[in-house]
């Protein structure tokens, strides 16, 4: 009975809807495709894009993203590994919407070469949330909506505590940025620069992309040190290129102090490596996991003609103080 109910109910919002014409035509091009998503009964596929599952950020995400669709009946999780290949993450969409998936979730492995293939996505009226990267364009318009965090926040929060807690007196610090053609990798430079301006005694000495890799974050915080042996602190921004740098600072017999930013949990983790004092710091990157599958269930389950576009998630500082706790020591 619940089930009728539910499609009589659907079958008059879509009449109304209709009949009112969306109310403008702006709003119509972000309600179509959710409109259309809803208009199914029973059992919903949602696809999901990942940038590249051999980053553990990022295999953190998709075990957070399965563990929550599986407490949906009639939700199913397709994921796929985009392999750091913007190709190939073109093709998982596409292949996506030619299967007629209910709903798409993509991270993006690059803003704007991923940005044709979202819009193909919005025209055959699925919808698409972005998590923690986005595509070129607004959310609620070119794509349904972004979650992730607040990228340039975390960073100026880093570039805040390095400037009152590592480095009170100043000093010479520098940054390991991730893949400069990611909104984050930008968004987080930016931020944690922002930041040490709080202290004008700290000098930002260098600064150069490892895209997000350990073993060129290593590389390149190696070659820092030879050309700048009086770095007292590096920002990495994530913890893979942090774990990267240690191994560096510890190769040139330098104490420097890093931080760096996911917070991911487990032995291989920041919050491990902020607990047994390797790094000063890390920041966590919450995957917007939870809040993705809420928002998929208030489109295809609620028939949500609209969504807050932007949905932001809050970050904790790991530090000294609560690392060991957070790590269950």
């Amino acid at each position: 009975m619940r089930s009728i109910e539910r499609g009589m109910s659907r079958a008059l919002k879509s009449v109304l809807l209709a009949g009112a014409g969306l109310c403008m035509a702006g709003t119509a091009q972000a309600a179509d495709p959710m409109v259309k998503a809803c208009a199914k009964d029973g059992q919903f596929v949602i696809g999901f894009s990942q940038a590249n599952n051999a980053e553990p950020y990022r295999q953190h995400v998709n075990d957070e993203l399965t563990a929550a669709a599986k407490e949906v009946p009639g939700f199913t999780l397709q994921i796929a590994d985009g392999a750091g290949n913007v190709n190939t993450q073109t093709s998982q969409v596409d292949n996506f919407i030619t299967q007629k998936v209910d709903l798409l979730l993509i991270s993006p492995f690059e803003a704007a070469p991923l940005t044709p293939a979202v819009k193909r996505a919005m025209d055959a009226g699925i919808p698409v949330i972005e998590l923690d990267r986005k595509t070129v364009g607004d959310p609620g318009k070119d794509y349904t909506a972004f979650i992730g965090g607040d990228n340039f926040k975390i960073a100026e929060e880093a570039g805040k505590y390095t400037a009152s807690k590592l480095l009170p007196d100043g000093g010479e610090a520098a940054v390991l940025e991730g893949l400069p053609s990611s909104t984050p990798a930008v968004e987080r430079l930016n931020g944690f620069k922002e930041g040490v301006k709080a202290n004008a005694k700290i000098q930002i000495v260098a600064e150069q992309a490892a895209d997000w890799v350990p073993d060129k974050a290593q590389t390149a915080f190696s070659a820092m040190l030879q050309a700048h042996p009086d770095i007292k602190v590096l920002y990495a921004s994530n913890d893979m290129m942090a774990a990267g740098a240690l191994l560096a600072a510890k190769g040139a017999g330098k104490d420097v102090k890093i931080i760096g930013t996911d917070g991911l949990p487990g032995p291989a983790g920041g919050i491990e490596a902020v607990a047994k004092g390797d790094w000063a710091a890390t920041f966590t990157y919450p995957t917007g996991a939870k809040e993705a599958i809420e928002m998929s269930k208030k489109i295809l389950l609620d028939c949500a003609t609209s969504v807050e576009p932007t949905v932001t998630v809050d970050t904790t500082a790991i530090t000294p103080e609560n690392a060991k706790q957070l790590a269950g020591k």
